[in-house]
Formats: C-alpha cells, sequence, structure tokens
C-alpha cells in the first residue's frame, strides 16, 4: 500500500476543533438519505391526499437518484472557488429549504409544484454533500481515514433508516402528509447552525496547490476503475432499497416480517459500513475485501429472490452485509486512491457523479423486467451479473496504487 502523505492542503487545527468538525461531518451524513425514505414511506396517503397523477410520482421517486449525479460533478468546482465548507453550508441550507418546501401549501394550486422544487433543490443539495465530505475526511482526518469513513458511511445508512422508520408514526401522530415530510427540515436546519462556525473558521478556499487544474482523474485507469466500482455497487445498493420489500412479499412473506426483515437487513447495513473502512485502511492493498463484499451483496440479492424462504433470514442478512460494506468501502476508495483533498475531490466528483448517473438505472431496470416478465427472475439473474462485475472492479480499485496528480 502507498504510504500515507500529508495533505498539503491540510490547515493546522486544535484537537477540539477536529472533534467538532467530526461531529459536524456524522451529522451531515444522518441527512443525505431522509429525503428518499420519507417520501417513499407514506407515499400511498401523499398521492391520495394531493391526487398526485401517475407521472407525478414516478418524477418524485427517480428524481432524487438521478440528480446526484447530474449535480455532483460541479462539487469540485465550487470548492475550488468558494471553499468546500462554504459549499457544504450552502448545501445543508438549500437541503432544508427543499425539506421544508415539500410540506408547504401553495395557495390555490396543487400540492406537486412545491413537491418538485423541493424535491429537485434536496438532489442537488445531497449531490453535493456525497462529494465534499470524502474529501473533507481527507484533508482533515488523513490517519484516521477508515473511522471517520466507517462514521459517515454509517450516519448515511441510518438517516435512510430514520427517514423509512419515523415518518408513518410522525403521519399518524399529526394525520398531515405535509408535517410529515416537512419535520425533517428541522435535523437539517440544525446542522446549518453547527456548520456556520466550520465556515467562519475557513473563509475562503486559497489558491489551490499547482496541477489541480489539469485532466486529473477523467484521464486515469485507477480512477475509471473506482468508477465503475461505484457504478455497480449503487446499481444495487438503490434497487434494495426500493425492491426488497416487494421481492420478500412476492416470495409469499407477509407485509409485517417483510418490513422486519428489511430493518434487520438495514442494521447490518449500518454494521458493515461501520467496520468495513476501518479494515480497508488497515490492509494492504484492497483487492480480497472489495471482491468479497462485492460478491456478498449480490450473491445475497440473488439467494433472496432464488434461494429457500426457510433461510429468507440468512440471505437478508448477508446482502445487508454485504451491501454496507461495499458502499463503504467504495468510498472509502476516494481516500485511499490520492494524495490531496483536492485531487479527492475530483475523483469524488468524477465517481459520484458517473456513478449515481449510472447507478440509478438499477432501479428502473428491475421495474421493467418486473413489468415485462411478471416476477422478478430475470432481476435476480441481472444482479448476479452486476454482483460479478463490482467484484471485477473492485479487484481492481482494491490495488495498492495512487491517482497521479498533473
Amino acid at each position: 500500500m502507498p504510504t500515507p502523505h500529508a495533505d498539503p492542503t491540510t490547515v493546522p487545527t486544535s484537537r477540539r476543533a477536529l472533534v467538532y468538525l467530526a461531529v459536524c461531518v456524522v451529522l451531515v451524513g444522518l441527512n443525505l438519505r431522509t429525503v428518499f425514505s420519507s417520501f417513499s414511506a407514506i407515499l400511498p396517503e401523499i398521492t391520495a391526499a394531493a391526487g398526485l397523477p401517475g407521472w407525478a410520482v414516478t418524477v418524485l421517486t427517480t428524481a432524487p437518484v438521478t440528480l446526484l449525479g447530474v449535480f455532483a460533478p460541479f462539487a469540485p468546482r465550487l470548492a475550488r472557488r468558494f471553499g468546500p465548507e462554504n459549499v457544504l453550508l450552502g448545501a445543508m441550507v438549500v437541503l432544508t429549504l427543499g425539506l421544508l418546501a415539500r410540506g408547504l401549501p401553495l395557495p390555490g394550486a396543487s400540492a406537486l409544484p412545491l413537491l418538485l422544487a423541493g424535491t429537485v433543490a434536496c438532489g442537488a443539495a445531497i449531490a453535493l454533500g456525497n462529494v465534499l465530505l470524502p474529501s473533507i475526511v481527507k484533508r482533515d482526518f488523513a490517519h484516521r481515514i477508515g473511522l471517520m469513513s466507517g462514521l459517515y458511511t454509517t450516519a448515511i445508512c441510518a438517516s435512510a433508516a430514520l427517514g423509512a422508520g419515523l415518518t408513518y408514526p410522525v403521519y399518524q401522530a399529526t394525520d398531515s402528509w405535509r408535517g410529515s415530510l416537512a419535520v425533517w427540515a428541522v435535523p437539517a436546519a440544525v446542522v446549518v447552525l453547527l456548520l456556520v462556525p466550520v465556515a467562519l473558521h475557513h473563509r475562503t478556499a486559497g489558491p489551490p496547490p499547482p496541477g489541480t487544474g489539469g485532466p486529473g482523474p477523467w484521464g486515469s485507469a485507477v480512477a475509471w476503475q473506482i468508477t465503475l466500482f461505484m457504478v455497480f455497487q449503487a446499481m444495487m445498493s438503490f434497487s434494495v432499497f426500493a425492491w426488497l420489500a416487494p421481492i420478500l412479499r412476492e416470495r409469499g412473506i407477509d407485509g409485517a416480517t417483510a418490513g422486519l426483515i428489511v430493518a434487520v437487513s438495514i442494521l447490518l447495513q449500518m454494521t458493515g459500513s461501520l467496520f468495513a473502512p476501518v479494515l480497508a485502511a488497515r490492509l494492504a492493498d484492497q483487492r480480497v475485501l472489495n471482491a468479497v463484499v462485492a460478491l456478498m451483496a449480490g450473491g445475497g440479492f440473488v439467494l433472496s429472490i432464488f434461494g429457500p424462504t426457510e433461510l429468507i433470514w440468512v440471505w437478508t442478512g448477508l446482502l445487508g452485509l454485504g451491501q454496507g460494506s461495499l458502499t463503504a468501502v467504495a468510498l472509502t476508495m476516494i481516500a485511499l486512491r490520492t494524495r490531496s483533498s483536492h485531487m479527492a475531490v475530483r475523483l469524488s466528483g468524477m465517481m459520484q457523479g458517473v456513478g449515481y448517473g449510472l447507478g440509478s438505472s438499477g432501479t428502473f431496470l428491475v421495474g421493467q423486467l418486473l413489468h415485462w416478465t411478471g416476477g422478478f427472475a430475470a432481476a435476480g439473474v441481472m444482479f448476479a451479473v452486476v454482483g460479478a462485475l463490482a467484484a471485477v472492479f473492485g479487484w481492481q480499485a482494491g490495488r495498492a496504487r495512487l491517482i497521479r496528480e498533473e
């Protein structure tokens, strides 16, 4: 494994400031998935109350994922111009406003315009946050990359779980779908307040070091291997969120049990995302780890569709542990394969822009295969291939090399 290099852009800071920044990074992660899971949790209630047409439901459920790929490439340029802390603060402000807008009434109009506007704002903000967090970890936590990567990726998993688990109880308590969506603006607003001192401490980005304006990761074979690794993990990751429960229901498992199985699978995702980056950072290279977790996720997905239902807890447990680990190690590659935070944010923008842009097709393809075949068997075959490809590119990405900086 290449020996760790001090990031030339790192600014010496106190231990207290680092701890404060670490808390902020984790809390930002804890807000990056509620927009997805909160809407899905009460989708029937929203559709009925707001009279949403079918096309609007499709757009509102798929647009946030697509926007992650659309806006991710803008993050490196914004970070160079304004500084990552300032951009992250702005992104959290936009996320707060977007989450709030989804629950606001628009006098004399339907709920759809603000739902669409809020969803677009949230997707753009989350894309920026996704890209910036790994570069901040690379810059300020160079000797704690595994720990910090594990903490913030676990927070991202927890964000999805919180949105899925708490939105419906809030709806039951308030009898308001608007309030159930808007309530998620509160924790985002808290993070905005906490980020203000961080942004003030880094008021300007400063000139980038020489060589940060070249072709960078786009001309690097290593960067493309990491990016393709991200593409195939994203195809599985978003498909798990969208389709695991329907798959279990089709196999004859009742709704309550299916919900419990999905919840346990998400908990195992959090376990994998916490420990896998720590292990990755300690290994000489990550080839075996990347390939194993990719095969675990793909195999768990396939077995959840084809395996004996008597062992469904085993299959979904394997899927959860593998998927959480896979997502976390894919993101950890950003810090492990770059020398500086400037290259890390550029690789992150490329990797997540292409990764989420193409990876979001997984959810769509599963839906199309279900429509064409009437079942999930074809999707099972597809994810056998996707898991194998993730293992191949994970093996390539796991070789101990650094992206050359111009």
